[in-house]
């Protein structure tokens, strides 16, 4: 494929601004519940150390929540501007959650977000703390519907095409919410953004207390990512399992992919814990296998087989034969729209809609896919694997570093149980060290399910390359470099602007009920 063209401008594009958003994603989502926690203890029990911290780490929730908005409005008008095709074709399903997602979810948070920062004084204790815990909920209800609108392009329940109108329509919006795809990848990214807080937390307090700044601080920050975080990776790891569950029963072929599993193996299946893949051979090469442990993940029993990347290939050539039918009774639908006079050709859709969209896998390679040769239908059918190494590896980047989360979490969990945190400066210098850690496990995350899913922009429904804009891939290109350009300046400015406040560190809090420090004494000579 010519790297300037414009669906693999298009997809650049997408990739860009998405892992550049999910930066701040995850920081957000967790903060705002951490926030909430230190309020609630403050209110509680009035001790001003409390709100200190409520305040201090609310400063950096502050500076992410900036740029996380001004990237995730970016990422909305690309639907519209760089995929107009995609957003005609399944816009009535896909745009329902982000319109709920921005009129209740968004507003929300944004709303409470002024009463949290300019609120403090203005407000009473208990209403300044809901109005924190809205931020929280609004935040992690925005990412639910996000979610909602993903999870249905990776299992698109709830809804038919509609040979009169050629768009998919909603067939059952309340399948859409409980989309088992949608709900599990809510609950696995949001605890996934859960790590990612309470390990910047704690590698922010472990960087504290080794210069002797702010140890009182520091040590409760710790404690609380330390507990907040070992519930939180322990929930990433039950929950993905749940994700890889869910992964084989809807998406075979990413299951296969990512587990470099290219034969169909006898039930269970091996876990490859080391391999490299080999696309042209169609091989892996230097495997290292653990029995059982794969079909235990990926089924949850002893007899049911994973297919491999060959049998699947297989399948999708059959599913490619029959969506041809049903292209061919879409167009005579086309020709006469009369239902009475078309009534054969809709019987004849109807029986074969769900493989419309491996037909028009064949438009890559002729226009007319009912003119398709066989040569054709198998580049098509082997175009539904989607890039094995790259699955393969992200998939076990992802899961080392989920173990060493549960590690890290567990050991300063211990540590503040025993009130030993500052007592192994190497453990400190280990947590600073580990903070990009799990960012790097939600990007490896996000490429997972988005690459994973190609060549689909919605599983078996609609190919990517259909799905794009009538523009000219120089447009496009432009658009790629400015926004590289913009987005590398934005992010030297959220750094410098996280480490300024984290140099400042917490303020005294002169106007609290009974503050950490005491306010000068001035006398009138002063």
């Amino acid at each position: 494929m010519d790297f300037f063209d414009v669906v693999t401008l298009s997809r650049l594009q997408f990739a860009l601004t998405a892992l550049y958003h999910f930066l701040f994603v995850p920081l957000t989502l967790g903060l705002s519940i951490m926030l909430a926690a230190m309020e609630t203890v403050y209110v509680m029990t009035g001790r001003v150390i409390w709100r200190q911290m409520t305040k201090f780490w609310g400063t950096l929730f502050g500076i992410n929540f900036a740029l996380g908005v001004a990237t995730g409005i970016v990422m909305e008008f690309q639907f519209g501007m760089n995929w107009s095709y995609y957003s005609h074709y399944v816009g009535d399903i896909f745009g329902a959650p982000l319109a709920i997602e921005g009129l209740m979810a968004f507003f929300l948070e944004a709303t409470f977000v002024g009463l949290f920062f300019f609120g403090w004084d203005k407000m009473s204790k208990v209403g300044h703390l809901i109005a924190t815990y809205c931020v929280a909920i609004g935040s992690n209800f925005s990412a639910l519907w996000i979610l909602i609108a993903n999870g249905w392009m990776q299992n698109p329940v709830g809804a038919h095409f509609n040979p009169d109108t050629m768009r998919m329509e909603v067939a059952s919006f309340y399948e859409v919410l409980m989309n088992p795809v949608a709900q599990a990848r809510f609950v696995h990214t949001v605890s996934a953004g859960y790590v990612v807080a309470s390990v910047f937390v704690l590698g922010v307090s472990a960087w504290y207390l080794l210069r002797g700044w702010h140890i009182a601080i520091a040590k409760r920050s710790i404690t609380i990512a330390a507990s907040f975080g070992l519930a939180a990776a322990l929930s990433v790891v039950v929950l993905g399992d749940e994700s890889g569950y869910l992964t084989s029963e809807h998406q075979k072929m990413k299951m296969a992919a990512l587990e470099g599993m290219w034969e169909t193996e006898p039930a269970p299946a091996r876990f490859t814990l080391f391999a490299i893949p080999d696309m042209e051979a169609r091989e892996n090469r230097y495997a290292i296998h653990i029995p059982w442990v794969m079909g235990l993940i990926g089924t949850r029993s002893l007899t049911t087989e994973i297919p491999g990347i060959l049998d699947l290939v297989e399948h999708a050539k059959e599913r490619i034969r029959s969506g041809m039918i049903a292209y061919d009774a879409l167009q005579t639908i086309r020709a006469e729209p009369d239902a009475t006079a078309s009534g054969a050709a809709r019987v004849s859709f109807s029986e074969r809609e769900d493989d419309l969209g491996y037909a028009l896998l064949l438009k890559q390679y002729i226009d007319d896919p009912r003119q398709a040769t066989e040569e054709q239908i198998d580049r098509a059918a082997w175009s539904t694997v989607p890039n094995v190494p790259v699955l393969f590896w992200v998939f076990r980047i992802m899961v080392a570093v989920g173990l060493f989360n549960i590690l890290l979490m567990g050991t300063f969990f211990v540590m503040s149980t025993r009130r030993s945190i500052d007592r192994h400066p190497w453990l400190l210098k280990v947590a600073v060290w580990a903070m990009a850690l799990p960012w790097i496990a939600a990007e490896c995350g996000w490429i997972l399910a988005e690459y994973g899913r190609q060549p689909w922009a919605v599983e078996g429904v609609l190919p990517v390359f259909l799905s794009v804009s009538d523009l000219s891939a120089g447009t496009v290109l432009m658009t790629v470099i400015g926004f590289t350009l913009i987005y590398a300046v934005l992010i030297v400015i959220e750094v410098k602007l996280m480490l300024a406040a984290i140099r400042k560190g917490p303020a005294p809090d002169y106007d609290a009920e009974a503050p950490l420090i005491p306010k000068p004494i001035v006398t009138p000579a002063e």
